[in-house]
């Protein structure tokens, strides 16, 4: 008995320690997806195409998940929907179109950062001094990085910024969830959510006329194979993985994606030619030093006095 239990509690640990690479390959991935879908895709038709696809592979589902969803409930996701994924696809398909991929890789490492920062601001969450401490190193790095990066100027400055407003956005709905959307099931509210927004999605898609592009071009083709992938596999099947795991591992592991992520995006870059230096690994590392103390309390022991 003891034997079968060791045995299962070791492959838990295992399938835990697959679903978390995954994760980390799968959304780390997900700005080499969005620049490779910029050559032959406006900015706003990569987004809705990512968004459009992946409401309609969860929308099966979220025809037997809505049920579960309390009617008075629903307003709130069709706001998860917009903050938590709508808003954020546009914004970093339109940071992509000037910034590197590894860079938006990084500022997204910010997103527990804000997260904090807007619990205390609006949702009175009560923060410490550890995290405060962890907000202003965060911080720090993001302003080292500004600085340090060739390619963040004044002319571009603004395309950062909206990576920082998505990283805000995904900060924002996870406050939302966490205070108002309680006895609802997280993969519930992700594929009811999806489904919704593939109706703005896809009315983008329309207006921009992605409909009427040319599909035998091998530009448009290899443009709409990587949007599709973002979609499918990086917005749909990874909420799935991600459920996953914090039913296997609990939230907190989960959490820790945010640290594997930006270090994928790079690996990217890298191999796409980007310039990527060891100030911007150095920046990294002050960011997450600064989400790792935001995030994760620390347990100090105090040596006590023999009598």
């Amino acid at each position: 008995m003891f034997t079968e239990l060791r045995a299962s509690a070791m492959n838990n640990k295992l399938i835990s320690w697959i679903l978390f690479i995954l994760l980390c390959f799968i959304w780390g991935s997900s700005f080499i997806l969005m620049k490779e879908g910029k050559q032959g895709l406006t900015a706003p038709q990569i987004a809705g195409l990512r968004i459009f696809s992946a409401g309609i592979v969860l929308l099966p589902f979220a025809f037997f998940h809505i049920r579960h969803i309390p009617r008075k409930k629903m307003g709130l996701i069709v706001i998860t929907g917009l903050l938590g994924n709508l808003l954020p696809a546009f914004l970093f398909a339109a940071a992509i179109i000037k910034l590197d991929s590894s860079l938006e890789g990084i500022l997204n490492s910010l997103t527990p950062i804000f997260m904090v920062i807007i619990g205390a601001l609006f949702f009175k969450d009560r923060i410490g001094l550890q995290k405060v401490l962890g907000v202003i190193i965060g911080f720090a790095g993001l302003c080292l990085l500004a600085f340090t990066r060739q390619d963040v100027n004044l002319d571009n400055l603004g395309y950062a910024g909206l990576v920082v407003i998505a990283t805000i956005c995904y900060g924002l709905n996870v406050n939302i969830v966490g205070h108002f959307m309680q006895g609802i099931k997280p993969w519930h509210m992700a594929s009811v959510s999806l489904a919704i927004m593939s109706i703005p999605a896809g009315i983008v898609l329309w207006q921009q006329g992605f409909w009427e592009l040319d599909f035998s071009d091998p530009v448009v083709q290899w443009s709409v194979l990587n949007a599709t992938l973002l979609g499918v596999v990086g917005s749909a099947f990874a909420t799935v993985l991600f459920y996953a795991l914090v039913q296997k591992a609990g939230a907190l592991v989960a959490s820790l994606v945010t640290y594997g992520i930006p270090f994928v995006a790079l690996f990217w870059g890298f191999l796409d030619g980007e310039k990527i230096t060891l100030k911007d690994i150095a920046c990294l590392l002050v960011i997450l030093l600064g989400v790792f103390l935001a995030k994760v309390p620390l347990k100090i022991k105090r040596w006590k006095r023999l009598p």
